[in-house]
């Protein structure tokens, strides 16, 4: 691998071959049409230890042109708008096997870099270049309003590439890896489109069933660790989903944005919602 990279986790769960650092997970549908009148409907699960410092979704304190949740352990994001019209999201990529240098950056960093850099496809390509060799494995998804792009960082890839029209999912392998769940959440996400968006996505990503075991990804980690996280929304005590986020980004410039917020064992603990003009 790479010269003086570790493994090194503050919390590590069983895994197959040795241990699997699980951080923040998440489940994210979204439907990207650059010619049209609306060209980004999203849905995405932040699934994290309930723990965790988190602020709600607004503007971010010091940067009140961010508006997202965020992550107060680290001052990062997982997923957020930039009121002069961008928008960015991260996922973690889950393998036991790739290893992270010591102090590796947070990746919830990615997502404010890439609202706020002065050259945001030249950022994207350095991280593609190599720097994002420093950060666990990660997706990223980025956009200027015009492209939209997924950076990977993998154990073996590192890939940069411009995302094509459609209906896509991603979670914690690559873009339209299909993952049960993924491709549930799609296929509510497809199913609002025609019908009632953005209800219908939100009752796929609330979905608590899990994968049979015929259907579960191997990502290297126990069967019983990755039953439980198969659902669309994982129920914890410790850790689970503790956010659903929805967005409507429209050619104008405007977008809507809401989110649902829980605690453990899935208990609802609020929602809000807001719009933002060009």
């Amino acid at each position: 691998m790479y010269a003086g990279i570790t493994r090194l986790s503050w919390l590590r769960f069983p895994a197959r071959r040795g241990r699997v650092t699980l951080t923040a997970m998440c489940l994210i549908a979204f439907d990207f049409r650059p010619s049209s009148t609306v060209p980004l409907r999203l849905v995405a699960n932040r699934d994290e230890f309930h723990a965790r410092p988190t602020a709600a979704l607004g503007a971010w304190e010091d940067a009140p042109s961010i508006i997202g949740g965020r992550d107060l352990a680290a001052s990062g994001g997982w997923l957020a708008m930039h009121e002069h019209g961008r928008f960015a999201a991260v996922t973690n990529f889950r393998d036991p096997r790739l290893e992270v240098a010591e102090g590796a950056p947070s990746r919830g960093s990615l997502v404010r870099t890439a609202l706020e850099c002065d050259d945001l496809p030249g950022w994207l390509a350095s991280l593609a270049e190599g720097d994002a060799l420093r950060y666990a494995g990660f997706n990223l998804l980025a956009s200027d309003g015009q492209r939209l792009w997924h950076l990977h960082r993998g154990r073996e890839t590192l890939t940069l590439a411009d995302v094509a029209p459609g209906l896509h999912g991603l979670s914690n392998a690559t873009l339209d890896t299909p993952w049960p769940k993924l491709v549930h959440a799609r296929q509510g996400l497809a199913a609002s489109l025609r019908a009632r968006w953005p209800e219908d996505a939100l009752s796929a990503f609330a979905d608590t069933r899990q994968a049979s075991d015929d259907q579960l990804p191997d990502t290297g980690v126990e069967r019983e660790l990755e039953r439980r996280l198969s659902a669309p929304f994982i129920i914890g005590s410790d850790y689970g989903t503790r956010a659903t986020t929805w967005l409507e980004w429209h050619a104008s410039g405007r977008f809507d944005i809401g989110e649902r917020r829980f605690g453990p064992q899935g208990i609802a603990l609020g929602e809000n919602r807001l719009s933002r003009e060009p």
